[in-house]
């Protein structure tokens, strides 16, 4: 009797680390068992025919807000891992900073752990937080398997006491010196407070409070003062660095500079990057208002150039929703509207259109950016993160022949609000596998809601 498999992917064009073939998955025990042509339906419980279908490793969204405990209204667990699924990605790590509490003691995180138990419908880790008043409890959060450390050089923004805020020169040196004493990770939001803040008051006092006034009091010099700064002081600390949410091809520049130096520094940008700009951000409103802002389209494509020429490590989605109101409740001002894009379900589908089809990324490359790049650089490689026997069977199932432009009924996060809703995409997610699971079909929807697992940094 021959090999038996619980699940096999027949017929697919499977995009694996180095190659893009037509063969064939077969998946044991929730890890992948074997891949070649022509393997036998009959020796899997199941079978499914992915032909005319990419078959591409499942996406690990590195970046994402989903605000439990205490603003699961804004985003939770259940709702914000769908969104993901939907959209062929099989595990993510969540910020710290809109729970309340943030997840910057031990015992927050405790309690986002009890939150996600049983309604993440996808892997899921969690990012610790640095803050002026932890710096004495992140080694117990390290300990305790967060991916990381997330600090704001700008303020976060957001109410009450006990907030998540940004850092000072002082604490942001401390932090990387105690991170760095036990191997850690510190990843950053880079803007410079002083530069925006300062423009932004002197805004709203000249009555400027547009999209395009809102962008210009973000500029790219304060991305850049704000990296700058951070390189600084991670080379002096030997912290290893994780810029989130690059905007700016400048940027990148200064963090190749500093790898060539010998840091250990890696960047992320966003699909918002590579597909929006400025000018849509003042004709969509506050739907597609983040910070950094959204860039001219001149900065957008050079930032695609550094991209195809493997100057980014990653792209991560930077879901950051909230209530509609919160965005366009009466009398407020672009400056007032809450600042963040909802977006991770469209994550796959923006990057095969925008960099597969459009400017003929290669399909691992561009796999690579979405899922072998954040599991390695988050601890989850090798055991997530590519195609390959002895992996997660994490798979993402996309129809490249299915033309539509996104709809609101599509989206699965709690509020459908996306500044890409009506855009054409090619592109269709149809089925989603986490750990040989089928979590999300395009016929049925959402089939295991509570099918994610905590993932602990190796």
């Amino acid at each position: 009797m021959g090999e038996r498999y619980d699940l096999m992917v027949k017929n697919g064009t499977v995009v694996l680390p180095g190659d893009v073939v037509q063969t064939d998955v077969a998946v044991r025990d929730g890890k992948i068992a074997a891949i070649a042509a022509d393997l036998s339906a009959g020796a899997a419980a199941a079978a499914i025919d992915a032909e005319g279908c990419l078959v591409l490793a499942g996406v690990i969204d590195a970046h994402v807000h989903f605000n439990e405990p205490n603003f699961g209204h804004w985003e939770g667990f259940a709702t914000g891992s769908a969104a993901l699924a939907a959209g062929g990605c099989t595990a993510y790590v969540d910020m710290p900073l809109n729970g309340n509490p943030p997840t910057v003691s031990l015992d927050a995180l405790r309690e986002k752990e009890r939150l996600a138990a049983g309604r993440s419908a996808v892997d899921y880790a969690f990012w610790g937080g640095l803050v002026p008043w932890n710096l004495n409890r992140l080694r117990e959060l390290h300990d305790a398997g967060v991916a990381g450390f997330k600090a704001f050089l700008s303020d976060p923004g957001g109410e009450g006491e006990g907030r998540f805020r940004e850092v000072d020169a002082a604490t942001l040196r401390a932090g990387m010196e105690r991170i760095a004493a036990f191997g850690g990770l510190l990843a950053l939001h880079a803007e410079s407070e002083g530069m925006t803040s300062r423009l932004a008051q002197r805004a709203r006092a000249d009555g400027r409070t547009g999209a395009r006034d809102f962008a210009a009091s973000r500029p790219v010099e304060a991305e850049l003062a704000a990296v700058a700064e951070a390189l600084a002081l991670a080379e002096e600390t030997g912290c290893r660095l994780h810029f989130v949410h690059i905007s700016s091809p400048e940027a990148v520049r200064l963090a190749a500079e500093a790898r060539r130096r010998g840091q250990d520094v890696s960047l992320e940008t966003c699909p918002h990057y590579l597909t929006l700009t400025e000018d849509d951000m003042a004709l969509l409103g506050p739907v597609a208002k983040c910070a950094p802002p959204l860039r001219d389209a001149a900065r957008r494509e050079e930032l695609w150039a550094l991209v195809l020429a493997g100057g980014v490590d990653l792209i991560a989605s930077d879901h950051s929703p909230c209530p509609q109101a919160m965005k366009t409740a009466p009398g407020l001002t672009f400056f007032d509207a809450w600042g963040g894009i909802a977006g991770g379900q469209s994550t796959l589908e923006l990057m095969l259109e925008e960099g597969w089809v459009k400017r003929g990324m290669p399909l691992p490359a561009l796999s690579a950016l979405l899922s072998a790049n954040p599991a390695r650089r988050f601890g989850f490689y090798p055991r997530k993160g590519e195609i390959a026997v002895g992996f997660d069977a994490d798979l993402a199932i996309v129809d490249p022949s299915r033309p539509r432009a996104l709809s609101r009924g599509e989206l699965r996060q709690r509020h459908p609000h996306s500044p890409y809703i009506g855009r054409r995409l090619s592109c269709k997610v149809v089925a989603t596998y986490c750990r040989g699971t089928l979590v999300y079909s395009e016929q049925d929807g959402i089939v295991a809601p509570g099918a994610g697992m905590r993932l602990q940094p190796e």
